[in-house]
């Protein structure tokens, strides 16, 4: 492939929690172990995995109740999750934007079983020393207010390399500026591709005839300035450019209201210090002398020494 190079100077998101003060009741399914709804016991015991009926639970301001208006407790020292008859509940508890259950900010709950009939009981940390206890967690069916969006994904930061010309490539015979502020003027040829709000630069490439039947590629880069021994560049603004292909080739005298009209426009890049920008792939115009423009969109104002050493620059 043939490279036609212008050297051109150059978290997280939040996680919803319903304590409520005005109460809000559920039913809960345990996750883990057995698994499967969470009953009670007549005393009150929370247990799943024994064919329980699936008991119901208020929350408000952050207490749990049962239906039978029992307040909802994690026992000392064990921190078993039950209801009892005229407890104060234990507070901090809520259910997540998911419908999990939290106990001070943690969904982690312990299931220990019982030898009752393959039944489990709940707790937050669990009683020491017990066999077969599995980590749980439990889902609410109700009182959860839905998780907001993920934030949408980073736009793709450009891979920082060092820029380098590789295999056959053609630097531009011409570099001709020009100037929307002084239309009639030809600034004449420079050493220079410059590009700002009211100057444009047109580069002519003379392509061999030999790459008759190969493929072209138009080629940006833009070095950080540490990787420039000869060279150099100032860039402020956006750095967007607009690139195109003219439809005849531009001479010395060309000024700005006589630039060729655009055969081809290639839209705008945004470049940035540190990379290297395809701007175009097409078969090679064998044989022929092309022009190609970059002009400055937004705020971007660029100009550099044009040069192929290490690190080479431009278009």
């Amino acid at each position: 492939m043939k490279v036609l190079i212008i050297a051109l100077a150059l978290a997280a998101g939040t996680r919803s929690l319903v304590t409520r003060t005005a109460p809000c009741c559920f039913g809960l399914t345990a996750s883990g172990g057995p698994g499967g709804s969470v009953g009670q016991l007549v005393d009150g015991q929370n247990r799943f995995g024994q064919g329980l009926n699936a008991a119901s639970y208020c929350i408000g301001s952050g207490a749990i109740t049962d239906s039978s208006g029992r307040g909802c407790i994690l026992t000392p020292p064990t921190t078993q999750f039950q209801c009892d008859v005229g407890a104060t509940p234990t507070s901090g508890f809520s259910v997540g934007c998911d419908g999990g259950l939290e106990a001070n900010g943690s969904a982690k709950f312990v299931a220990c079983p019982t030898e009752d009939n393959g039944g489990y009981n709940i707790y937050t940390a669990g009683p020491a020393n017990q066999q077969g206890c599995v980590a749980i967690t439990l889902t609410a069916d109700n009182c959860k207010t839905g998780c907001p969006a993920p934030p949408p994904a980073p736009a793709p930061t450009p891979k920082t390399c060092s820029p380098e010309l590789t295999g056959n490539w053609e630097y531009p015979h011409l570099i001709v500026p020009v100037d929307s502020s002084k239309p009639d003027t030809a600034l004449g040829t420079s050493y220079n591709g410059t590009i700002s709000s009211t100057i444009s630069s047109i580069y002519n490439f003379d392509v061999p005839a030999a790459d008759t039947g190969k493929t072209c590629s138009l080629v940006f880069l833009l070095p950080k300035k540490s990787e420039l021994e000869t060279s150099d560049f100032t860039l402020s603004g956006t750095g967007a450019i607009d690139f195109g292909m003219l439809s005849s080739a531009a001479t010395a005298g060309t000024t700005y209201h006589s630039i060729p009209s655009t055969a081809k426009g290639y839209g705008v890049t945004t470049v940035a210090p540190g990379n290297a920008y395809t701007i175009a792939t097409f078969p090679c115009p064998a044989g022929e002398r092309v022009s190609y423009k970059a002009s400055a969109k937004d705020n971007t104002c660029l100009n550099y020494f044009q040069d192929y050493n290490p690190s080479p620059i431009g278009l």
